[in-house]
């Protein structure tokens, strides 16, 4: 089978699963006609596209019409497409390994002794008579944005960042990102990628926002983050070298872990150190308030507990935990509410994003490493461009980095 060919059956398999698991299709941006074409099908059998998923990657090999990198990316997400696929047909897959199937990496727990040093660290920067979980709420509670003033604070931040984006890396002269408040979602924000260089970012209301993970928000969905990576892939990627398979985008595969470990470090690629102060002026031109130092601050020291959430998956779907000692375990190590928890384990639980923690896990710990150790010629702009311009996948990221990616402390042996 030509590689054109194998391309356009590996868009018709991801739309086919897309029928079985409502929201496994993100963006879309191919050929109509295919999509009306599986659109107007019956409902497929998940065994038969598992079984597809496996011979399309016995074909791909033969494809020598196709680059190592492009054969390199479509294998890997034939491997998770078919692991979802027997997963729908009755497969029992156990956590670890769908998860490896699905981003190519291998989880494990965080320590303890990493979590309590970023308490430790916390509370030095939060001093006071209570708990540091209360300390940490009432910190929070001074740069909440209210309600009224969102919709202003996300455009300002979003036209802020778009002008660094704008500058450094370049987009197209008609991209457009839209913003709506949204209520009763398992996430914080989304980014729907409409094709044309156009996006819906939705922003969840339901969680209160802060002036402290807005920025972040704005730019992981959209400058550098998910909108950028799409337009400059949709420009580049699909219509300068006709990669016609970074037309479909999928839930649950490789690029997804690259996509959110990039995304998560948008605005350390655009801002970098000193974005506290930089977000600080930004909202006080609204009329907000905002300690941009001590901010920064304490967002460096909560980023010790970045397993924390992964830990919590694992409890959940490896070692099946009750769903209250989740929530437990949540409150007591990342020193967040109840209410809190229990909305992070309604994510943590759903059929669709059960094991999507990962991406934003191992997908910060990998991007970074791999942009930690880039060349003394290259600047953090340059080898950032590349997470948007290239068709990466994690194993390649871990082959450059050489020495693998560092895990954190684990339990005495």
């Amino acid at each position: 089978m030509d590689g054109d060919r194998i391309v356009r059956e590996y868009q018709v398999l991801g739309l086919r699963l897309g029928k079985l698991v409502p929201g496994l299709v993100d963006a879309f941006t191919g050929d109509r006609a295919l999509r009306r074409q599986v659109d107007n099908e019956h409902r497929p059998h998940p065994a038969g596209l598992a079984d597809r998923a496996l011979l399309l990657r016995r074909e791909l090999a033969g494809a020598d019409d196709l680059s190592e990198q492009r054969r390199g990316f479509l294998d890997a997400h034939l491997v998770a497409l078919a692991c979802t696929a027997r997963k729908l047909a009755g497969a029992r897959v156990p956590f670890v390994e769908e998860v490896r199937a699905y981003f190519q990496v291998d989880v494990r727990p965080g320590h303890p002794d990493a979590y309590r040093r970023a308490h430790a660290e916390l509370d030095a920067l939060l001093p006071g008579g209570g708990p540091l979980a209360e300390r940490l709420a009432d910190h929070r509670a001074l740069d909440e944005v209210p309600p009224r003033k969102l919709e202003a604070t996300v455009h300002a931040l979003s036209s802020a960042l778009r002008d660094r984006v704008r500058q450094r890396y370049g987009l197209p002269a008609h991209e457009v990102v839209e913003y709506e408040v949204v209520t009763d979602k398992p996430w914080s924000g989304f980014n729907y990628y409409l094709g044309d260089f156009r996006s819906r970012v939705a922003i969840n209301a339901d969680l209160g926002h802060r002036t402290s993970n807005l920025p972040h928000l704005v730019a992981h969905e959209s400058y550098p983050g998910h909108h950028t990576e799409h337009c400059r892939k949709e420009v580049g990627l699909v219509g300068k070298r006709g990669h016609a398979e970074q037309s479909i985008f999928l839930i649950n595969t490789p690029q997804c872990l690259m996509s959110e470990g990039m995304a998560e470090l948008g605005l350390h690629a655009v801002v970098g150190a000193g974005w506290g102060r930089w977000t600080e002026a930004i909202v006080g031109d609204l009329g907000l308030r905002m300690d941009g130092e001590l901010t920064e601050r304490v967002e460096n020291a909560l980023s010790g507990l970045l397993t924390v959430r992964q830990d919590a998956a694992l409890m959940l779907h490896d070692r099946r935990a009750h769903p209250d000692e989740v929530v437990d375990f949540l409150c007591r190590w990342l020193l967040v509410p109840e209410r809190r928890a229990r909305h992070m384990l309604r994510f943590l639980a759903d059929p669709l994003w059960r094991a999507y923690t990962t991406t934003y896990v191992e997908g910060v710990r990998l991007v970074r490493a791999w942009l930690d150790l880039r060349p003394p010629a290259d600047t953090l702009g340059d080898r950032y461009s590349r997470l948007l311009d290239e068709p990466l996948v994690p194993s390649t990221l871990r082959e450059e980095i050489g020495d693998g990616v560092p895990w954190l402390p684990r339990d005495p042996a």
